[in-house]
């Protein structure tokens, strides 16, 4: 059984050449991640466990359609969202306290790049030392040349890669995409995701509207349908650029409370999982 299994594993390899090219994309789009993924400790956890109610990974897009305004938002946005007496009193209201959260930014397969690795919030002076390091270190958006498009599915393979090597014990792990485009660069979205819910991973995001979007397509509507995945996923659509910090936060809050029971305007649940 095992060799009849191996052989039509075999022939289908061979039948298939743009399936065995998708492979051989994504497995080059992992190690790549490799060489720049943080190891199993950061600056504020001393090799100690990371024993949390909720990893997160921010996976924020800087691709060439990023412009300073849009990082700016992001950026800002997220530091602001760490340190809302919002987040902070969510924190404080699970069981263990304390969350884990990594930063990085994606735009085109193999570009990535860590900006906060896995490190532990167990309250506001964690919460501000991480925003701190985004602050600082995090795109601005003027230098944008050579970044490429934007593949969501590579950002999800990152996230869950970084979810694999989260140093603890999470009761939770969440791949939190924000984006101001849809998937136009490597592989499809739909095989990433799905191995990322099959991990338990949940894929959440937040859209970006382009300046010039189409009312009767918008972005959020694509991330809900072809992106989000996993128990309780959703998507946060924005009214306006403005709207982001303020949506970042509820986004948060939702993300960090351990009983999920209802969802606030602007937000879109995952129609295909259930969540």
């Amino acid at each position: 059984m095992v060799g009849r299994h191996h052989q039509d594993s075999r022939s289908r390899s061979h039948s298939d050449p743009g399936q065995r090219a998708n492979s051989l994309l994504r497995l080059a789009t992992l190690t790549a991640a490799a060489f720049w993924c943080p190891t199993a400790h950061s600056a504020n956890v001393d090799g100690a466990m990371l024993n949390v109610d909720v990893a997160v990974v921010f996976a924020v897009d800087f691709s060439s359609s990023i412009d300073p305004r849009t990082a700016d938002l992001q950026r800002e946005g997220h530091a602001a969202a760490l340190t809302s007496p919002e987040i902070i009193g969510a924190i404080s209201d699970n069981y263990l306290g304390c969350i884990g959260v990594a930063y990085f930014e994606w735009s085109s397969v193999g570009h990535a790049r860590t900006v906060l690795p896995w490190t532990r919030i167990c309250g506001l002076e964690d919460a501000k030392a991480a925003a701190a390091v985004i602050r600082t270190s995090g795109d601005t958006g003027y230098i944008r040349r050579g970044r490429g498009g934007t593949s969501v599915s590579a950002a999800i393979d990152v996230g869950s890669l970084l979810l694999d090597r989260f140093p603890g014990n999470a009761m939770r792990k969440v791949i939190d995409i924000s984006s101001n485009g849809e998937n136009n660069d490597g592989l499809p979205v739909q095989p990433s995701r799905q191995n990322a819910i099959d991990k338990g991973y949940t894929i959440n995001a937040i859209a970006i509207p382009p300046d010039e979007e189409d009312p009767k397509q918008p972005l959020a509507t694509y991330f809900a349908r072809s992106v989000i995945g996993g128990s309780q996923a959703f998507a946060i659509s924005l009214t306006g650029p403005r709207d982001y910090a303020a949506a970042l936060r509820r986004k948060l809050v939702i993300e960090v409370g351990m009983n999920v029971v209802t969802y606030k305007q602007g937000v879109t649940r995952d129609r295909n999982t259930g969540g």
